[in-house]
């Protein structure tokens, strides 16, 4: 029998290392990874000179559809997705109007993404002082896990989990065996120094910038993480803009507590003093730090103490991103095309990162974390899930497929490009002479928490 699928010549990215060998695909799985399979073929593609990754699993996206479509929506969010080598997503219970709070919401957002995902998704509930009673539902909907804020959301629809809610919570989580992945700003903290700055007219960039110290994070980092202890919970830590943070991570994992680690390319990629060049396209919570911040950040990725890295992409209209009151601008960066690339050219290019790493901080890592059966690496009985990558190609970012095109990465020049990602053994994204194409046919399944075949994180 002819497989339908044969990738020839590629360089495959394993857990293990580069391991050059022909990648075969039948009925959307990976069944043989074999140098020189002589099986025939329906279709076969000549990687020579390529990598062959896994397909990114971006757990933290906004894709903000049912209810505000019209500042990202699965269609334009999982094209831009596609473009930077993603096959899956996980996407958060905010921004969509209204937010996933109960069964209904789930229901609405589920069939939005049946109809216009490109790539295979996941849903994130929300834990909320609002839907504490909801959270039994909403696992037996088959969310990934629960969401929730330690600080204002920027909606008041979705308000912060205070101390008692998130402490329930996560007790909750624990009996339903689900991750509470957390935003870890102090509330208090922060709320105090916005008004200070703001009832004295300071209203600039810098301004807000230091209305968010790392102490801020530092500190929800561990109140967070001792109520994780105290409850036995799953505790996921999302995009974590300082290394200290991290390390406190990791200092918990090791005496037994049950949390992982999460950053995000823009704090990767950029510094405090971009934000202040750039502006409201780099606005963000917890904010962009300084380049010292940046390289222990790059450090401790490199050492292994971050577990994923999510792109956290978060557009919004323009009309939201502009004003002279910079505390007043809606903070989100549209960053769902551009994980890979700043991995690839910031990472393995610059600073030596393993491709190994950055397969499993981008597939392997969240797969696993979140329990996505068939999801996270290049192996036999695995989903054909995978991106063919040009690690030597230098190029410069203007081709974007995000919604509003309000991008920081444009024009930034990347090594290291996608030329092609693949769903279940479909191409569903090409970068061709002519420009790229994207599949019409191809759409996503949804993603449920199983018992992923590689062990859990």
């Amino acid at each position: 029998m002819a497989l339908d699928l044969l990738i020839r010549g590629g360089t495959l990215v394993t857990p293990h290392g580069p391991l050059q060998a022909d990648l075969g695909v039948e009925d959307g799985q990976i069944v043989s990874l074999a140098l020189d399979v002589f099986a025939p073929a329906r279709t076969e593609i000549d990687a020579t000179g390529l990598h062959v990754f896994p397909g990114v699993v971006d757990a933290h996206v906004h894709l903000n559809e049912p209810g505000r479509t019209h500042w990202e929506g699965f269609d334009t969010g999982t094209q831009a997705l596609a473009a930077g080598g993603a096959t899956s997503l996980l996407d958060m219970p905010l921004n969509s109007s209204p937010p996933l709070l109960n069964r209904a919401a789930f229901d609405a957002k589920r069939a939005a993404g049946e109809t216009h995902s490109r790539l295979d998704f996941g849903l994130w509930g929300g834990l909320t002082p609002l839907n504490l009673s909801e959270l039994d539902d909403l696992a037996a909907c088959g969310v990934i896990g629960f969401k929730a804020f330690m600080s204002h959301s920027g909606l008041d629809e979705f308000p912060a989990a205070d101390d008692a809610t998130l402490f329930d919570g996560l007790r909750a989580a624990r009996r339903l065996g689900l991750v509470v992945a957390t935003h870890a700003e102090s509330d208090g903290f922060t709320r105090t120094l916005s008004q200070v700055a703001r009832a004295h007219g300071r209203l600039g960039v810098r301004d807000y910038l230091d209305s968010r110290p790392p102490v801020t994070e530092a500190e929800a980092v561990g109140r967070a993480i001792l109520f994780a202890e105290e409850t036995g919970a799953a505790l996921h830590l999302v995009h974590l803009s300082t290394a200290r943070s991290v390390a406190l991570a990791a200092e918990a994992r090791a005496r037994g507590v049950d949390v992982t680690a999460e950053t995000c390319p823009h704090y990767l990629h950029w510094t405090a003093e971009d934000v202040e060049r750039v502006g409201a396209l780099l606005k963000c919570a917890p904010p962009i730090r300084d380049a010292g911040t940046r390289e222990a950040l790059w450090a401790a990725l490199k050492a292994g103490r971050i577990d994923t890295v999510g792109s956290d992409h978060s557009p919004a209209p323009h009309e939201l991103k502009t004003g002279d009151d910079f505390f007043a601008i809606w903070g989100g960066i549209s960053g769902a095309q551009s994980t890979l690339n700043v991995l690839l050219d910031g990472g393995y290019r610059a600073r030596g990162l393993p491709l190994e790493l950055i397969a499993a901080v981008s597939a392997l890592n969240p797969a696993r974390r979140f329990r996505l059966g068939g999801k996270g690496q290049l192996e036999v009985g695995l989903d054909a899930d995978f991106a063919l990558v040009d690690l030597n190609e230098t190029f410069q970012l203007t081709e974007l497929f995000d919604r509003h095109q309000g991008n920081p990465y444009r024009g930034q020049t990347f090594q290291g490009r996608v030329q092609a990602t693949y769903l279940r053994g479909q191409r569903v994204f090409a970068q061709t002479p002519t420009g790229a194409q994207f599949s019409d046919t191809v759409r996503g399944q949804l993603l449920t928490p199983g018992i992923h075949p590689t062990g859990e994180a």
